[in-house]
């Protein structure tokens, strides 16, 4: 690995969120501070609410009960509060109601601006209408909306209410809305009429139309013109938002602090998409820490980190930056559509201090010619996938001038943002993390549950509960129990391989499980596979992500069943496109007489992984049909059909 590239800057380090809260509590430096966290986490969570002015309407008696448990904390015990009235209200009384609090640019270039004051508005009224539709508390609503401004008031109307936001992919398929909805119980969909991706309308609300057939606890749904074109409303249960929202506005609903706000759902490796459950306090707590005390996120800072409502980095985005009074911008669209240098144009034009992005951007840009580097830019964060050391460099030299840090950022969705981070104190080089998120206890550890030597791979886990932390798997506390914590005592186990340079930086390396990431965009191969099996062509399926050099990685699909032909995999790549959304697209369809399985008859991916890309397969010895290698390795390194 090259040495440092980037130190801090001795004025940025002494202007910095996080030095100021060192200073506060007379702590020297970092790991003092993350010490201090360790052995006493009470004091920590308590500072970080009271450095950012987090509002309870009833205090809390305890900010942390571990009487059950590090897998089942209580946080914020006997407190009352209300995640929108904290972002919003809270910056109307401290006299923040002018500032832009949201600015947009469509795909088409309309640009639209909201204050805080316009955005508590459209919250309100929004929320004053759910709440005339009967619903309120504990109510699931589920959000399908692209990015737009409508997209944040809506997600904090449902706060306001303290209903449970159900964020949706906006280009997942029918199947895949229908399937969350129904795990969830849904009882209303806020979705707009449609959005613009690259030249092409995506008709959402037909899409919504389809999965609701199949979902009978679905009583409303609210749509937002977005595109204005006329489309179909089912009478008695459709409305219009303008009419919904033409109404009296509606005050915060006071809730318990621990009350649920999001489920938000990610898919693993086997059986259906796991709900994880985030809560106000949770939620609050978590994003002041992670976006404001470490990766210096202010009001007067501009925000821009294209994402989706229906991943975590959404919803994030919309409470992260209206709780540290920042101007969020949101962009409708992709960030290389109509070309390459779209994201860097969108961030000079609004002025964007903070630039969020994957990797997948970066490797993007640098293949063209990209368009001059914003002038304001101070910092970029990066998440959603592995970075590769020339892609890296790339970014900080090119776009970050060599004096923008890349501050990685990587956690999950269960773990409601990081666990490790990079910030303003810590030295870089290409693709490091500063280090952990304080107070978590991260380790890296080896099969056996021992710590791993310096520059040794290892999984990586937590020691310590985190306020941002799902709390359990909806309605399945055993699956929560199975998947996250019961591999080594009293460990959450991330799913990550991790290591740490003798220098005291850390790296990632990889999901320790088949998850699928496609350009930062989580899935599993069970819903792929489920989509395949569905049409009746195949009598077997295994989806595997292999490397990709735009994407990170690239979805391929190795099947058993009717004969190989272009038609075949043409009818079985839009299934699945069909059904989770066309970034999920395989690149490829291999067919194959059999899959690797075990003797217990679990198909083993990682042989396919491996094998596609061209790497060692490992150990074998657990193949039920050991002579089934050669075989495999013949028919996935032939020519296929593109």
């Amino acid at each position: 690995m090259s040495g440092f590239v980037w130190r801090p800057d001795e004025d940025a380090v002494r202007s910095s969120n996080l030095r100021a809260f060192l200073d506060a509590h007379s702590l020297p430096d970092y790991a003092a501070l993350d010490a201090k966290a360790l052995g006493n986490p009470e004091w920590f969570w308590n500072a970080v609410i009271g450095h950012h002015d987090i509002r309870f309407d009833r205090p809390f008696k305890r900010v942390l009960d571990l009487d059950r448990g590090e897998a089942w904390p209580r946080w914020c015990v006997g407190g009352t509060t209300n995640l929108a009235m904290n972002c919003l209200d809270h910056q109307l009384e401290t006299g923040s109601g002018d500032a832009p609090a949201i600015v947009w640019e469509g795909e088409d270039g309309t640009v639209r601006r909201w204050t805080y004051e316009q955005l508590t508005s459209e919250t309100a009224r929004l929320a004053g209408g759910l709440r005339r539709l009967g619903l309120g508390r504990r109510d699931v609503i589920a959000l399908h909306m692209a990015m737009a401004p409508e997209a944040a008031a809506a997600f904090l109307a449902i706060a306001r209410i303290g209903a449970i936001a159900l964020p949706l992919f906006s280009g997942f398929g029918a199947a895949a809305i229908a399937s969350r909805l129904n795990e969830a119980r849904a009882v209303a969909v806020i979705a707009a009429d449609g959005t613009l991706r690259r030249g092409k309308t995506v008709a959402m609300k037909e899409t919504l139309d389809k999965a609701a057939e199949q979902v009978p606890t679905l009583r409303h749904v609210v749509v937002f013109d977005r595109l204005g074109d006329p489309i179909p409303m089912t009478a008695g249960r459709d409305c219009h938002w303008r009419h919904l929202a033409a109404g009296e506005a509606a005050a915060p609903e006071i809730v318990d602090a621990e009350e649920p706000l999001m489920l938000m759902f990610t898919s693993g490796t086997t059986g259906r998409p796991k709900g994880t459950v985030h809560t106000h306090c949770g939620a609050m707590v978590k994003n002041a820490l992670d976006l404001g005390l470490l990766l210096d996120i202010r009001a007067g800072d501009r925000l821009l980190w294209m994402s989706d409502m229906g991943w975590l980095v959404g919803p994030k985005t919309v409470i992260g930056a209206t709780l540290l009074g920042a101007t969020l911008v949101m962009v409708e669209g992709t960030p290389d559509y109509p070309d390459s240098g779209r994201l860097l144009r969108l961030a000079a034009d609004h002025g964007v201090t903070v630039l969020g992005l994957a990797p997948t951007v970066a490797r993007t840009m640098m293949r063209s010619d990209p368009a001059p580097p914003p002038e304001r830019l101070r910092i970029m964060v990066s998440t959603g996938e592995l970075w590769d050391p020339d892609s890296w460099l790339w970014l900080f030299r090119e776009v970050g001038r060599s004096a923008a840090p890349i501050l990685n950022y990587a956690g999950g969705t269960e773990i409601g943002g990081a666990i490790l981070i990079g910030t303003l104190l810590h030295p870089l080089k290409p693709c490091s993390f500063g280090g952990p998120v304080p107070g978590v206890g991260a380790a890296i550890l080896d099969e056996t549950g021992s710590p791993v030597p310096v520059g040794v791979k290892g999984e990586l886990v937590m020691r310590r509960a985190s306020i941002g932390l799902t709390r359990g798997l909806w309605k399945d506390a055993e699956r929560y129990l199975e998947t996250y914590w019961n591999k080594f005592p009293n460990c959450w186990v991330q799913g990550d391989t991790a290591s740490v340079d003798a220098d005291g930086l850390w790296y990632l390396h990889g999901r320790a499980d088949d998850t699928i990431k496609v350009a930062g965009k989580r899935t599993g191969p069970s819903e792929i596979e489920d989509l395949l099996l569905a049409t009746g062509l195949i009598s077997e399926a295994a989806a595997v992500g292999v490397p990709d050099p735009a994407k990170g990685e690239a979805i391929v699909c190795v099947c058993v069943g009717q004969a190989d032909s272009p038609e075949t995999e043409k009818r079985l790549a839009e299934a699945v496109a069909d059904g989770l959304g066309a970034p999920f697209r395989p690149r490829e369809i291999r067919f194959v007489d059999e899959l690797p399985k075990t003797r217990n008859l679990k198909v083993m991916r990682r042989v396919l992984r491996a094998l596609l890309s061209g790497s060692d397969p490992g150990d074998t010895s657990a193949l039920a049909d050991p002579e089934l290698l050669p075989k495999l390795e013949t028919a996935l390194t032939g020519p296929f059909h593109a």
